[in-house]
C-alpha cells in the first residue's frame, strides 16, 4: 500500500477561500493599480503642505491618541492631511490583502498571480513601515525619497499583476527581436535613473513635507541639470524604439502602449520644465508625482507588449473558454 500524502494546513485553508472569478480578480487588480497610484499623488500632498509631521508619531498620529486631536502647534488641516493619508494606506493594504486571497483561491491555482499578489501585499506593508520610520526620523529627505521609489516599483508591479489576469502562465514567448528587448530593458534602467534624481531634486529642494526638516545638500540646479539630461535621454531611447518598431513590424498592442508611453513622457516632461521655471509651485509638484506615476504604469504596459503568454486558464477565465493560441504578425521565436 502507498502512504496517502498529507496535505499541510496552509493548503487546507486556501482550499476553502471561495473562487471569485476572473471578472472580480481584474476589478481587484485594477482598484490595486489605482491605489497604489494615488497613494503616491497623496504623499506628495503630504509634503507640498507641510503635513508630513501632521501626525508626530506612528503608528499613533500623536503619544496616547491613534486620531488628531486639538494642539497648540499644529493646526487641524495639517493634521487632518496626513492622517488622512495614513488612513488611505490602511484602505490599500485591505485591497492588497483581497488581491491575495482572491489569487490563492483561484483555480486552477496560478503560482505566478499569487506571487504577484504576494509580492503586492508584503511591498504595501513594506510602505507602512518606512512610513514610520519617516515619521520617526523627523522626514529625513532619503527616507522620504525612498517612500516614492518603494511606490513606483509597487505601480509597476501592480501594471504586471494587472496584465497576469488576461494571460496564461507559459514561458514568454518574444514577439520582437530579443535587440527591442534589450533595448526597452536599458530604457528602463534610464527611467529608474530619472526618478531616482526626481527624488534628489525634490530633497534638495524646498517641499520637505515640513518646514524645519534639513534639506539635501547638494546644489539643486546641478541635480535639475541631470534630471533634465535623463529625461532627454529616455527620451532619444524612445524614438530609437519607433524606428525599430517599424522596421521590425512590431504588433498592433506594442504600438499603442508606446504611443501612450511618449503621450505621457512628453506630458510629464512640459509639466516638470514648467515646474522648474515657475519656482515649483505646490500644485504642479503634485502634478508631477502623478505624471511620474503614470510614466511608469505606461512603461511596464509597453514592457508586456513585448512578449506573449498564452491565453489565460479556461477556468480561470470562463468567458472564453474554448480560446486557443492564435499565431501573432511579427511573432519571434525564443527561449525565455
Amino acid at each position: 500500500m502507498h502512504a496517502v500524502p498529507q496535505r499541510d494546513a496552509s493548503s487546507r485553508v486556501t482550499d476553502r477561500l471561495p473562487n471569485v472569478g476572473s471578472r472580480v480578480m481584474r476589478l481587484l487588480f485594477l482598484i490595486n493599480l489605482i491605489c497604489q497610484t494615488v497613494i503616491a499623488v497623496t504623499g506628495s500632498v503630504v509634503r507640498v503642505t507641510g503635513s508630513g509631521l501632521g501626525c508626530d508619531a506612528w503608528p499613533e498620529c500623536h503619544p496616547g491618541s491613534m486620531v488628531p486631536v486639538a494642539h497648540p502647534e499644529m493646526d487641524a488641516i495639517t493634521q487632518w492631511i496626513e492622517f488622512g493619508n495614513r488612513l488611505l494606506s490602511v484602505g490599500i493594504g485591505a485591497v492588497a490583502l483581497l488581491c491575495l486571497l482572491g489569487a490563492l483561491g483561484l483555480r486552477p491555482r496560478r503560482p505566478r498571480v499569487v506571487r504577484l499578489a504576494a509580492i503586492t501585499l508584503a511591498g504595501t506593508l513594506l510602505q507602512a513601515l518606512i512610513g514610520g520610520i519617516t515619521v520617526w526620523m523627523d522626514l529625513t529627505w532619503w527616507t522620504v525619497a525612498t517612500h516614492l521609489l518603494v511606490s513606483m516599483c509597487l505601480v509597476w508591479t501592480a501594471v504586471i499583476m494587472l496584465r497576469s489576469a488576461n494571460e496564461g502562465d507559459r514561458e514568454p514567448r518574444r514577439l520582437v527581436p530579443a535587440a527591442i528587448q534589450h533595448l526597452a530593458g536599458v530604457a528602463t534602467g534610464v527611467l529608474a535613473a530619472l526618478i531616482i534624481m526626481g527624488t534628489l531634486v525634490t530633497a534638495a529642494g524646498p517641499h520637505a513635507g515640513d518646514p524645519n526638516t534639513p534639506r539635501l545638500d547638494l546644489p539643486i540646479d546641478v541635480l535639475a541639470q541631470v534630471h533634465a539630461e535623463l529625461l532627454f535621454l529616455f527620451l532619444g531611447m524612445l524614438i530609437a524604439l519607433a524606428f525599430i518598431f517599424r522596421a521590425v513590424e512590431a504588433p498592433a498592442r506594442a504600438w499603442r502602449g508606446y504611443w501612450w508611453l511618449l503621450g505621457v513622457v512628453l506630458a510629464q516632461g512640459a509639466i516638470g520644465m514648467v515646474q522648474y521655471w515657475t519656482g515649483v509651485p505646490e500644485v504642479l509638484v503634485t502634478l508631477h508625482v502623478l505624471g511620474a506615476a503614470l510614466v511608469v504604469v505606461a512603461c511596464a504596459w509597453l514592457w508586456t507588449t513585448l512578449r506573449d503568454r498564452g491565453p489565460a486558464p479556461a477556468a480561470f477565465d470562463a468567458a472564453r473558454p474554448n480560446r486557443k493560441p492564435t499565431g501573432r504578425r511579427g511573432e519571434f521565436a525564443s527561449t525565455g
